[in-house]
């Protein structure tokens, strides 16, 4: 790696942000990098960096039919670089606005929907033949609302959910995997079924080294959880988060049954999501998407 590329990096790293956040910003760096050497693009400093440069990964990485949504976050990325840098001229030039770079205009409602229950259920008989443990893993992301990552890493918590349901709890701690690092409470909204996935988990897990997905090491369990889940089916509108979606659903309802208003149920849903409760109108307007408004 060039000089300059050692200095994006290390840039990258020092502009803060969740474990996550930082992983991501780094692998953006580094994709960058890679665009100018293959340009020959040589220069000696982040100092000499021009507003072409950018312009022509962003052409290049539209080329590719990238997502504006992805290529938002990929320019927010290099912003932070930039900004670390103390190119300050250069993060706010009118040739890198997200509207002169042809970004301008995409929703954060993404494309996703809550997954049927008929078309969950083939997804779970499907799993079941391929890997009973990623099968449980799907039925307790649907069944708590788990993102993917947590879904993958929930092994290391199912004795303690065990004993919260024991001791009557309403909620559960989802504590790995989450996003920014951040645990939070999720409701339990099916006890019995919570109880039963919970206790075949545990099981399972006691038969591979204490994991549902066993492998090495995250990057390999995350990879098997995305290959094995396009192999069953959950692609495109019906991804594995459109498990979430259906449990934020059940979510919502559950609280207006409960006696709260629609924003009260929005807002609690999203505090159950990880989101805060200042979310809950993005909650209202994603994860409360109906197939047909789209």
């Amino acid at each position: 790696m060039s000089r300059t590329g050692r200095e994006i990096k290390q840039l990258a790293k020092q502009a803060g942000g969740s474990h996550k956040t930082v992983h991501d910003r780094i692998r953006i760096a580094d994709r960058f990098c890679n665009h100018l050497l293959a340009l020959n693009i040589q220069i000696r400093s982040v100092q000499y960096l021009k507003a072409k440069h950018i312009e022509s990964y962003i052409a290049v990485r539209r080329g590719q039919g990238i997502a504006l949504r992805t290529l938002q976050n990929e320019m927010a990325a290099l912003r932070s670089v930039l900004h670390q840098a103390g190119r300050e001229k250069l993060v706010v030039s009118e040739r890198l606005t997200n509207r002169a770079l042809g970004l301008a205009g995409s929703s954060r409602a993404g494309t996703k929907f809550a997954i049927p229950t008929e078309r969950y259920q083939q997804a779970i008989n499907q799993a079941r033949q391929l890997d009973e443990g990623l099968a449980i893993a799907l039925q307790l992301s649907r069944l708590l609302g788990l993102r993917s990552q947590e879904a993958v890493q929930c092994s290391a918590s199912l004795k303690t959910w065990q004993k919260q349901l024991g001791q009557g709890g309403e909620r559960l701690s989802v504590v790995f995997g989450t996003k920014g690092g951040r645990p939070r409470e999720t409701r339990i909204l099916d006890r019995a079924a919570v109880s039963n996935v919970i206790a075949q988990a545990l099981v399972i897990a006691k038969q591979r080294n204490g994991k549902l997905i066993d492998r090495t090491d995250l990057k390999t369990a995350m990879n098997y959880w995305r290959s094995a889940t396009t192999r069953i089916g959950l692609i495109g509108s019906y991804s594995p988060h459109s498990l979430r979606y259906a449990w934020a659903q059940d979510a919502i309802r559950f609280y207006q049954e409960q006696g709260f208003s629609r924003k009260e149920a929005n807002a609690l849903t999203s505090m159950d999501l990880g989101h805060g409760d200042g979310r809950g109108r993005y909650v209202e307007r994603v994860y409360g998407l109906q197939e047909d408004q789209a």
